[in-house]
């Protein structure tokens, strides 16, 4: 179990890391986040991280968007991070969290003006999606925000609201997930994580103009796709009957991995199994 975070400058043990009931971050949703994994090698008795420098710079992007300045380099997190690690000790499969959030102990809704900190601890972690071999996914009747209200490509806390209720409303009526659409009506991403279709030999994935989380596993397995498999991508609009005739579809990103998708609103995707495209990425 998590037994330290790092917490106003240092690590302390996790029953320490603390915050007020006044903080403003708590009261308004100004925090944003990142999600790291670690994976345990029995063979080499290490934990490897994964695209560790990528995230914290997305994370220090999100920063950005909500008026952080904290006193960190992109670096500087990434080494709190394996220090927290190595503390930990874990020898499993690990999520690390960091979190930046207002914390100033003030009632306003305001960005600027106000103190910031972060904290980061880690925890054993595995699957996000359990049935991540056939997942049954529905489409969503809640609407992903668009980009002038809330900016999807920042992992910004209040904004997983909008999450919170997509994932809640599938798993209430028997699905593993949901797709959400945007405004526009187009396929976005799931509740939390990417989406990729295979259709007539090639990836084909919503573009960041779509209101998506621009993902590190996402922009790793389009690389990966053209680069070891041979395999087109295509960035751009997917309209939600495309879902019904496409091949393959998954799931991806840095906390659900890659977790085919066998069956949209009923439909059974392909052959209503993982498909050969998702099971070589």
């Amino acid at each position: 179990s998590t037994k330290y975070a790092f917490f106003e400058g240092q690590i302390v043990p996790i029953a320490e890391a603390k915050v007020s009931v006044m903080t403003h971050a708590l009261h308004y949703g100004t925090a944003c986040f990142g999600g790291i994994r670690g994976y345990w090698s029995t063979d080499d008795q290490q934990l490897y991280v994964f695209r560790l420098l990528d995230h914290t710079a997305r994370f220090l992007q999100s920063c950005r968007l909500l008026l952080m300045n904290l006193p960190y380099s992109q670096q500087d997190l990434a080494d709190i991070a394996l220090r927290l690690l190595r503390q930990e000790n874990f020898r499993h499969d690990t999520y690390v969290r960091p979190l930046g959030y207002k914390s100033a102990l003030k009632v306003g809704v305001m960005l600027h003006g106000l103190a910031d900190d972060v904290t980061i601890f880690a925890l054993p972690f595995g699957r996000y999606v359990e049935n991540e071999e056939g997942a049954s996914v529905c489409t969503s009747a809640w609407r992903r925000f668009d980009d002038n209200a809330i900016p999807a490509r920042g992992k910004l806390a209040g904004a997983y609201v909008n999450s919170s209720l997509v994932k809640s409303e599938a798993l209430m009526n028997g699905f593993d997930e949901a797709i959400v659409l945007d405004h526009h009506g187009h396929v976005s991403e799931g509740s939390a994580a990417n989406i990729i279709m295979v259709r007539n030999g090639q990836l084909i994935t919503p573009p960041v103009t779509a209101n998506i989380l621009e993902g590190i596993t996402r922009r790793t397995i389009m690389e990966l796709a053209e680069a070891e498999l041979g395999i087109p991508v295509v960035e751009r609009d997917i309209d939600r009957t495309e879902l019904y005739v496409c091949d393959e579809l998954f799931f991806c990103g840095t906390g659900v991995q890659v977790a085919a998708i066998v069956k949209v609103d009923h439909r059974p995707v392909g052959a209503g199994t993982m498909g050969p495209v998702t099971q070589a990425i």
